[in-house]
């Protein structure tokens, strides 16, 4: 579950650079969770799992993210044109830890790790999807036509990254809705093949 999306477009009027691709930094939180059954640890999760805003509830994971977005404009006495964007993503991810492995039996152990294996690769998923638009913002903007003077070149690139942050909102939710409708199915995919691989001794058990 992702959220949290703050543009923020800065200004300025500079030489031509060479462009620059889209950049992601990633820092990982965990909040502790108990007990030694499936039951115990569903209750933690959705009693201490991250609080996401669009939603109000509590989920197992969750990352913010946080878009910066640097606009440089090449201005002559007659003309501006974007001389160079620069996009970057921010993402604090949030993920569960499971304190009681050792008390637990070998089965909701092996649940446990495929669950939160299933729980970051979700999570690292919204960062790829940011990271696709972030591009896509630097891709649209940079490709602006000039204007005669700046202000409203500077107007339409806040409104075209505007639209694109909206549409990464729109992507983000749409890949929720299909990650919780195949939840169960991913999941016996899952523990069929960390079952197989145990079974080849690929795995410890």
């Amino acid at each position: 579950m992702r959220r949290i999306v703050l543009p923020i477009v800065l200004l300025a009027v500079l030489a031509p650079l060479p462009a620059a691709a889209a950049s992601v930094s990633r820092s990982y939180s965990y909040f502790p969770i108990g007990g030694k059954t499936l039951s115990d640890i569903e209750r933690q999760l959705r009693s201490r799992g991250p609080q996401v805003q669009s939603t109000g509830q509590r989920h197992p994971g969750a990352t913010r993210m946080e878009f910066t977005t640097k606009i440089s404009y090449a201005e002559t006495q007659s003309s501006c044109r974007i001389a160079r964007v620069d996009v970057t993503v921010k993402a604090q991810v949030f993920l569960p830890r499971w304190r009681n492995r050792r008390g637990a039996d070998r089965e909701t152990a092996l649940i446990w790790d495929t669950l939160s294996r299933d729980i970051k690769r979700h999570e690292e998923s919204h960062i790829g999807i940011a990271k696709r638009f972030a591009r896509k913002i630097e891709d649209v903007v940079e490709a602006l036509p000039g204007r005669s003077s700046c202000p409203p070149l500077q107007k339409a690139a806040e409104e075209r990254t505007a639209r694109i942050l909206k549409e990464h909102d729109d992507a983000q939710a749409h890949f929720d809705r299909v990650e919780s409708h195949n939840f169960e199915d991913r999941m016996m995919r899952l523990l069929n093949y960390r079952l197989e691989q145990i079974g080849k001794g690929r795995i410890p058990g």
